[in-house]
């Protein structure tokens, strides 16, 4: 009988690559906004205007602890009036290992909010069903191109939060 709780096979041999591991995710910071309620929700056939934002945040917790952030905000409008504003910060606690420091900031900016959206849209649409309105489904965030506008606006300053 074996007493191991090994799945795999054992070589001796250190585990390679990056590990990735959440140890913890959480709403962070959640408001929402019905300023016109009930008003707001006679809307009738006419569908608001939905303006949304996602950004992303990353900071060092210790030498291989970091936090990551997931930033959203949607406001719906019907002509000037805003008839709901949700403004959602989704956060989790990230244990990296063994990752090269070029990759540190990637990780971090990228694969850790890609990892977080399914989540933070799960919120939104919970929040925005709970406040009597349809749930707001935030489209897919291709977050690589996301970090590459964020990484070109900031070509002078020292990597986010990992310094």
């Amino acid at each position: 009988m074996n007493d191991t709780n090994n799945l795999g096979p054992q070589t001796g041999a250190e585990p390679v690559g990056v590990v990735i591991q959440v140890i913890a995710q959480y709403v962070k910071d959640l408001s929402f906004e019905n300023p016109q309620a009930p008003g707001g929700l006679l809307g009738g056939n006419v569908a608001p205007s939905i303006e949304a934002s996602v950004d992303v945040a990353a900071r060092r917790l210790g030498d291989v602890e970091f936090e990551s952030e997931l930033k959203v905000t949607a406001r719906a409008r019907r002509g000037e009036v805003t008839v709901f504003l949700v403004e959602l910060v989704y956060g989790a606690l990230f244990r990296i290992e063994r990752a090269p420091q070029e990759l540190l900031e990637p990780i971090l900016l990228i694969e850790c909010p890609r990892l977080l959206f399914p989540f933070a849209r799960r919120v939104v649409a919970d929040v925005t069903r709970d406040g009597g309105f349809a749930p707001l489904l935030i489209d897919p965030i291709d977050f690589a191109s996301l970090y590459q506008r964020q990484r070109g606006q900031r070509q002078n300053e020292q990597p986010v939060g990992l310094a």
